[in-house]
C-alpha cells in the first residue's frame, strides 16, 4: 500500500469515526423520547447512505475554492468539478497573488492536461482509487461500530432552527476487517453530529485513540493522539460538501520514516454548474483572471 493510500484511509476512517469534543462529557440528562425510540445504529446506517451519495454525486457538479495550509505552504485552488474528473488551478500562495513565473508554470501544466489526455485520465484514475477506498470503508462502518446516543444531545448551534442527533461509537469486538485498509477502524472511536432531517454528517471532532497497524505494522503504523476536525455543509440542491478539515496525524512509513502530518482544508464560494468534459472546464480556470488576493 502506497503511503498517500494509507493517509487517505485513515482520513476517511476519522471522517466516520471521531471522539467527543475537547474529551469533554455531556450532562447525563434524558434522550428524548421520540429519539429513543430509535435504534442509534439506524443514524449510522443513514448517514453513511448520504455520505456515499455526497462522494460520487452523480449528475451534481460544483466549482468552489479550496484553501489548503499544510507542511507545503499556503495555497488557493480554484476548483471545478467536470464530467471525466475535477480539475484546480493554484490561485493564490501565502496569501498572495501569484508571481508570473508561478502562474506560467501552472497555465503550463493545464496546457499539458489539455494535450495529454493519457496524463488526465491517469490523474483520474488516482481519484477514483481514494473514491474506491473511501466507499469500502464507509460501507463498512454500521457493523464495525457499536452506536449509542450522547446523554443530553450536545447541540453545536451551527445551524439555527435544526435539531442534530448525537451518537458516539466504538469499536465494535466481533467486528473482523476484511481488508488491510478497513485495520484503521478498529484503532477509532467517537461521536458525530447528524442533521435530523437530512440524515447527513454536520460535524466531527475526534481522535485516534489507539495505535493502528497496516499489515502488521510492516507497511505502516499509525500511532495514538491523531485529531481531526470536520465540518460539512450543503453547497447548493441538497449536496453536501466537506467546508472545514483539519488533520493532526503522526504515521511511520514502511517502519521507517515517521511523518507528522498538520493540515487544513476550507472551501468555501460554492457554484452549482452544469455538466461539462475535463477540457471545458480547463480552459474556464485558464480564461478566469486571478485574484488580486
Amino acid at each position: 500500500m502506497r503511503l498517500r493510500a494509507i493517509r487517505h484511509t485513515l482520513a476517511v476512517s476519522l471522517l466516520l469515526s471521531c471522539s467527543a469534543a475537547n474529551g469533554q462529557i455531556a450532562p447525563a440528562t434524558a434522550i428524548p423520547d421520540w429519539l429513543a425510540a430509535i435504534p442509534a445504529r439506524n443514524w449510522a446506517v443513514d448517514a453513511t447512505a448520504k455520505e456515499l451519495e455526497a462522494l460520487h454525486h452523480r449528475d451534481s457538479y460544483l466549482r468552489y475554492r479550496i484553501h489548503i495550509v499544510d507542511a507545503k505552504g499556503d495555497r488557493v485552488r480554484d476548483i471545478i468539478e467536470s464530467r471525466d474528473g475535477t480539475v484546480a488551478r493554484l490561485i493564490l500562495r501565502d496569501g498572495r497573488p501569484l508571481t508570473a513565473e508561478e502562474d506560467a508554470a501552472e497555465r503550463k501544466r493545464l496546457d499539458n492536461m489539455l494535450d495529454n489526455p493519457v496524463a488526465f485520465a491517469k490523474h483520474a484514475k488516482g481519484n477514483d482509487s481514494g473514491k474506491k477506498i473511501a466507499d469500502d470503508l464507509m460501507r463498512l462502518m454500521p457493523d464495525a461500530m457499536i452506536y449509542n446516543y450522547v446523554p443530553g444531545q450536545p447541540q453545536t448551534g451551527a445551524r439555527p432552527g435544526t435539531t442534530e442527533v448525537v451518537i458516539d461509537y466504538e469499536p465494535n469486538p466481533n467486528f473482523h476487517p476484511p481488508s488491510t485498509t478497513a485495520e484503521a477502524l478498529t484503532g477509532l472511536k467517537g461521536r458525530a453530529w447528524i442533521d435530523a432531517d437530512s440524515k447527513v454528517i454536520v460535524r466531527m471532532e475526534g481522535n485516534v485513540f489507539k495505535g493502528v497497524n497496516f499489515g502488521w505494522g510492516m507497511l505502516a503504523h499509525i500511532y495514538p493522539g491523531g485529531r481531526l476536525v470536520l465540518e460539512q455543509g450543503d453547497a447548493g440542491n441538497g449536496r453536501w460538501i466537506f467546508t472545514h478539515f483539519t488533520q493532526r496525524i503522526s504515521i511511520r512509513a514502511l517502519m521507517v520514516k515517521t511523518l507528522n502530518i498538520s493540515s487544513d482544508v476550507d472551501s468555501s464560494d460554492f457554484q452549482t454548474i452544469p455538466a461539462m468534459s475535463y477540457q471545458d472546464a480547463i480552459r474556464i480556470l485558464l480564461n478566469t483572471p486571478l485574484p488580486a488576493k
